[in-house]
């Protein structure tokens, strides 16, 4: 790992969340695994979805929701055709 990679690790953990919403702003786009329990309160306008459902969505580095899917791939695949880089978030 090179000097600059350790800085910016030390940076990142030490930042407000209002400096790392930013830090992708327009370029970076996260995918998060979620439950359909969860999907009222990110999307409100969605349909009803069953309970107990893994689905995946997608937001922007700020937190917004984009989209939301029931595959990865698909999740990944919106943000390369929006020009943004997909990373995953646990």
């Amino acid at each position: 790992m090179s000097e600059g990679h350790v800085v910016f690790e030390h940076e990142a953990r030490n930042a407000s969340p209002e400096t790392l919403a930013n830090l992708g702003e327009g370029h970076i786009a996260y995918v998060k695994q979620i439950r359909s329990e969860d999907v009222p309160g990110l999307f409100p306008e969605a349909p009803k979805i069953a309970p107990g459902l893994k689905l995946f969505a997608l937001h922007a580095a700020d937190g917004t929701p984009i989209m939301l899917t029931d595959s990865r791939e698909a999740a990944v695949a919106n943000a390369w055709s929006n020009e943004l880089q997909a990373v995953s978030v646990h």
